[in-house]
């Protein structure tokens, strides 16, 4: 049988302002707007829709790249052969040259900063041997990190018809940059670079507009047009937009800052229940103790619109009879969210404690008792 209940959610931090939910119309091929604690999608446009990267491709060289650092197989004070290829690199470039020592980390800087398709090229051939093998690790990590619709050919962007994605996949990339490499994160917060006495800005003008920006990368061909994806925090939210398509690179800038602006005027972030919290307690049967307490195994957070927190209602649902023995961990229900009477998000719910199976005549007993419930 299963048992269901309704719990109110009564103390959740929000504004007291009312406000509705607006429509926001941004000019772009397709964009998506996302909040990086929940991963909740905020807005959105052709999200799925496959698209050119450009220079976003760079992302993925840059999140192989960091991978190789923390696997140890790279350090960031090694130098680096620069190869023809990589010095006779087409597109934007950080000016590297075969005679000259280049390092690790002066070619993050330049691979991200300025964009430097040399840059992208050489840490390929440190990492893998040749771009091609890089492009096979760039797809393998695409897959692993669940971006369904991208496939990679090459580390820099350049255009090639087998070289596609989608702003829905290029999302999870960033996402993955900001939590899996937050010592790295940093460079795509830096404003300019000096390389072989050659001083670039960083292409990304939210950098200078917007003091909540930290990050992270433009992108343009003539087919792809002007891309951007960025990412705020402001009160300790991080929201993270990708713009694709735009019409020049004001427009990705100006299209990136509504964009984020939205997703901080009209919502919030609530943080509803912390890991390991006792939500409720579940009658257990033949155990050493007739009680369980559950709860989540995570923190739970929920971006939604600012407005009246008594909307957002939490059903809890578990079987019974419950019998033990229970482990730790065991998933014993579910919780599903609903606003509106729409299901936003469902959880497992988890035993908090580890209970053993009582002595014969306990368990006999609650036989006896189970045929009568």
């Amino acid at each position: 049988m299963k048992h269901l209940f309704v719990l109110l959610l009564m103390c959740l931090a929000v504004s007291s302002v009312s406000a509705q939910q607006q429509d926001i119309s941004i000019a772009a091929k397709a964009y998506m707007l996302s909040d990086f604690q929940t991963g909740q999608a905020l807005a959105g446009q052709n999200v799925h829709d496959r698209i050119e990267p450009a220079s976003l491709t760079k992302l993925m060289t840059a999140y192989v790249v960091f991978s190789a650092i923390k696997q140890n197989q790279l350090s960031l004070n090694q130098n680096i052969p620069v190869s023809e290829s990589a010095w006779k690199m087409i597109g934007s470039r950080m000016f590297i040259e075969p005679t000259k020592q280049v390092t690790v980390d002066e070619l993050l800087r330049g691979m991200i900063v300025q964009s430097g398709n040399d840059a992208c090229i050489a840490l390929a051939e440190a990492v893998a041997g040749s771009e091609t093998n890089f492009s096979n690790l760039m797809n393998k990590e695409a897959g692993r990190l669940g971006m369904k619709n991208t496939h990679f050919t090459n580390s820099t962007g350049l255009p090639d018809p087998n070289l596609y994605t989608t702003a829905h996949d290029l999302t999870i990339l960033a996402v993955a940059i900001i939590r899996d490499f937050p010592e790295f994160y940093r460079l795509y917060s830096q404003k300019e670079y000096t390389y072989n006495n050659i001083t670039q800005p960083n292409r990304n003008r939210l950098l200078w507009l917007d003091p909540h920006v930290d990050g992270m990368k433009t992108g343009w061909t003539k087919t792809a047009g002007y891309c951007l994806i960025t990412s705020a925090i402001r009160d300790k939210r991080r929201l993270i937009s990708v713009v694709i398509g735009a019409q020049s690179a004001n427009a990705r800038s100006m299209e990136s800052q509504r964009l984020l602006n939205y997703g901080f005027q009209f919502y919030d972030t609530l943080h509803l229940y912390k890991k390991y919290d006792s939500l409720t307690t579940i009658h257990l049967w033949k155990g050493t103790q007739n009680e369980l307490k559950a709860g989540f195994d995570r923190d739970v957070y929920f971006t939604l619109p600012k407005g009246p927190a008594d909307k957002l209602k939490a059903t809890m649902e578990y079987k019974q009879p419950l019998i033990a023995p229970i482990q730790l961990g065991q998933e014993v229900g579910t919780v599903k969210f609903t606003l509106d009477d729409k299901t936003v998000e469902a959880y497992p719910l988890v035993a908090l404690e580890k209970v053993e199976t009582t002595n014969v005549f306990g368990r006999a007993w609650d036989s006896v008792k189970l045929l009568f419930n």
